[in-house]
């Protein structure tokens, strides 16, 4: 760089006429993009960037729901597993049902899949063949209609409810303190109907008496202004996630490279670093006396 040799000095006004053109290049885009932002109009071109920035901060995330949901889907099939599915469910099916209650109600589906699976674990409440004998997917909707009336936790009514349905007698009790009334002939009937081995009749009088005080407090609630936001807040929130959930595949697959290639790059450039320690400390004391040099000077100065 420092010689007379003319090859040299032609290649270096070469680069610098590159760097030229390609800094013309780059001011010609600039002034393009400034320009359509002109067009825009201030107030515009700031939307469009809060807009970009938006949809970026959705898709992050919604990648971050997506994964929970995946997480969520392995504990739904984990419940099923260990209870031997004796709800008589699906893991599909569970999701397919809360999609369903949320577009009604506005209710985050993965809070009712989360009541769906504490629901699951009452091995008593199951889907059956025959009409009306659909208890877990009764009881799951029930339970929805209880929280809302009652403005509780959907997780704690799916808890009361799974309890007094798989033990009637004892269930309608706990479900008289939180403000469902049984008859004497209801309590009564239930009794007998347990003795005699028929839990099903009198899980459907629970069901049945549920109805009648909360039925439809759900629905509802999804027609107040409040549920429409909701259900709309729902929607694009399904709608990320949904985009998102087609890059999983790709992420997972690049962090299994990452883990599998990082540990050993890591180890080769601690390696480097470690041989190259003696050259660094010298630039290191080159830097030290150039400094020094300068502040001698400065100091004459």
């Amino acid at each position: 760089l420092f010689g007379e040799d003319r090859t040299a000095r032609r290649t270096l006004k070469k680069v610098g006429d590159e760097a030229g053109h390609t800094g013309t290049r780059l001011e010609g885009v600039g002034s393009r993009a400034s320009n359509a932002l002109g067009i825009l109009g201030g107030a515009a071109a700031a939307a469009a960037v809060a807009g970009v920035a938006a949809i970026s901060a959705g898709i992050v995330k919604g990648i971050s729901d997506a994964a929970e949901y995946q997480q969520l889907a392995a504990k739904t099939a984990a419940v099923l597993t260990s209870t031997g599915n004796a709800a008589g469910q699906s893991v599909k099916g569970i999701q397919d049902r809360a999609a369903a209650l949320e577009s009604m109600s506005g209710i985050d589906e993965t809070l009712i899949i989360n009541g769906q699976n504490v629901l699951a674990t009452f091995t008593q409440v199951r889907d059956q063949v025959g009409a009306g004998n659909d208890i877990f997917t009764q009881a799951t909707k029930a339970a929805l209609d209880m929280s809302v009336a009652l403005g509780t936790d959907l997780q704690g009514a799916n808890v009361q409810l799974g309890k007094a349905l798989n033990d009637p007698i004892k269930g309608i009790s706990a479900l008289s303190k939180v403000g469902v009334t049984f008859t004497e002939q209801q309590k009564a009937q239930i009794k007998a109907m347990v003795a005699s081995g028929d839990t099903m009749g009198a899980q459907k009088i629970i069901l049945a008496e549920l109805n009648k005080e909360f039925g439809g407090s759900a629905a509802a609630f999804g027609d107040t202004t409040a549920g429409k936001v909701a259900k709309l807040k729902n929607l694009f929130g399904d709608f990320a996630e949904a985009l998102a959930s087609r890059l999983l595949p790709v992420i997972s697959e690049v962090a299994d490279w990452l883990a599998d290639k990082i540990p050993a790059a890591s180890a080769m450039i601690q390696e480097k670093i470690a041989e190259l320690g003696p050259t660094f400390d010298k630039v290191a004391g080159y830097a030290r006396g150039i400094g020094d040099a300068f502040a001698g000077f400065a100091e004459k100065a």
